[in-house]
C-alpha cells in the first residue's frame, strides 16, 4: 500500500488552517533529500511554519512538502521529502498529529512531466 502520511499531512494542515490557527511542521533534518536552512537545526530537527502567510507556491504531495520561504531574510526553496515529515500541529496550541512509523519506496516516484503542445506557425503571402 501507499504511505499514508502524505494524506494524514494534508488533511492536518487543512484541519489546522481551517480553525484559524498557524500549521508548523516538524522535520527530521537528517533525512536524505531534506533542504531546509541549516543554520536553524536544533538536535537533528526543525520547525517550519507552513502558513500560507509564511511561504510561497506550498507544494504537499506524495513524495514531498516544498515551498519557498524567507529565512532572515534570505530566500530559499525548501523540499522536506515525506519520510523526513515528522508531524504537523498548531503553534497556538501544540493540537495536531504526529506521523506513524511506515515504510517507504526505496527511490520515490518521479513525476512525468507533461508534454507541451506542439504549436506550428506558418507564414501567408499576402498580397
Amino acid at each position: 500500500m501507499l504511505p499514508k502520511r502524505s494524506y494524514l499531512l494534508n488533511a492536518a494542515y487543512q484541519w489546522v488552517s481551517d480553525n484559524d490557527m498557524t500549521p508548523y511542521l516538524l522535520v527530521d533534518a537528517e533525512q536524505e533529500g531534506t533542504v531546509i536552512p541549516r543554520e536553524f537545526v536544533q538536535d537533528g530537527q526543525i520547525v517550519l511554519n507552513i502558513s500560507m502567510s509564511a511561504v510561497r507556491h506550498l507544494i504537499m504531495d506524495k513524495e514531498a512538502v516544498s515551498f519557498e520561504a524567507r529565512f532572515s531574510g534570505k530566500p530559499m526553496q525548501v523540499y522536506v521529502p515525506m519520510k523526513a515529515a515528522l508531524a504537523l500541529y498548531a503553534k497556538e496550541n501544540g493540537d495536531g498529529f504526529v506521523f506513524p512509523d511506515e515504510e517507504f519506496p526505496d527511490s520515490p516516484t518521479e513525476p512525468t512531466p507533461p508534454k507541451p503542445e506542439k504549436k506550428a506557425f506558418t507564414l501567408k503571402v499576402v498580397k
